[in-house]
């Protein structure tokens, strides 16, 4: 089967939640209210929950308790609002995948990692709207669990990647796609916008001069968060080629920041993101 095919089979089983397709409704409309925003996120009681739990963690580090749904809007802005809303149904649509074949905190922890470190080194690029990028490193795998749970023995076998045959070699050789590449076709078949499911479609290809700069942000929070989760494999700094950072400005003193920061913030935005934590709704 072709990705395309693989995907629009997971589009039937993976369903996001209402009220995120009616969220970019909404956005998508230029009449509708900051007002409009919040009826629909207040709707959806585990959708509100999350919002306002994600607005007082360590994702952004706000010194005052945000209290209500229109605060949050004002304070995060509604494009935010929907894209920390998508990561929180595209989490929710995956909350009862079985974990018998893949490591799943190992997964999250992946995926939470990069998501962390996209959105921090936009931020330092001084990129609008960070959130997407936070998203976009969030979803990068999300085909690993696709495939888990259709094909379980070849995800499995991609489980042996090394430090000769990194996991995107890997699976395209047992595959003929990546993780990567089926999940932005995924997401892409569920309308979201094209800036996040497109650097997550190129987050494996090489850099070139027609490389955007949000591409090379997640290639680079992609290695970093690589190597981060995964020491008994990977010295510090061991996929690190350095155009990636170097042609984002970035000197090696910014990355170890960027590590010290967001390995700080992980432990608390994973509960928020780990679909286990649903299980309270």
């Amino acid at each position: 089967m072709s990705v395309q095919d693989i995907a629009a089979n997971a589009k039937e089983i993976y369903v996001l939640p209402d009220a995120v397709t009616r969220l970019k409704e909404c956005l998508d409309d230029h009449s509708a209210s900051i007002d409009d925003i919040a009826d629909i996120i207040s709707f959806d009681p585990a959708l509100a929950s999350q919002i306002l739990k994600v607005s007082n963690s360590a994702l952004y580090r706000f010194p005052n308790k945000i209290e209500t749904i229109g605060k949050a809007l004002q304070v995060i802005g509604t494009r935010a609002a929907y894209d920390l809303a998508l990561a929180y149904g595209v989490s929710h649509a995956f909350s009862e995948v079985d974990g018998s074949v893949i490591d799943l905190d190992k997964f999250w922890e992946q995926s939470v990692s990069c998501g962390l470190l996209a959105k921090f080194i936009a931020e330092q690029r001084g990129i609008k709207e960070p959130e997407r990028l936070f998203v976009a490193g969030l979803l990068h795998d999300i085909g690993e669990l696709v495939i888990s749970q259709s094909q379980p023995k070849q995800a499995e076998r991609c489980l042996a990647f090394n430090e000769r045959v990194s996991p995107a070699e890997l699976q395209h050789a047992i595959l003929g796609f990546t993780y990567a590449e089926l999940s932005a076709e995924l997401v892409k078949q569920w309308g979201i916008p094209e800036g996040i499911y497109r650097p997550i479609n190129r987050i494996h290809q090489a850099v070139s001069e027609k490389t955007v700069e949000d591409e090379r942000i997640l290639q680079l929070s992609y290695v970093l968060a690589l190597d981060n989760v995964n020491p008994e494999i990977y010295p510090s700094y061991s996929n690190l080629e350095p155009h990636l950072h170097e042609s984002l400005a970035l000197e090696m003193d910014d990355l170890e920041d960027a590590l010290d920061i967001t390995n700080l913030q992980c432990l608390s935005v994973i509960s928020l993101f780990n679909p286990s934590a649903f299980m309270l709704y």
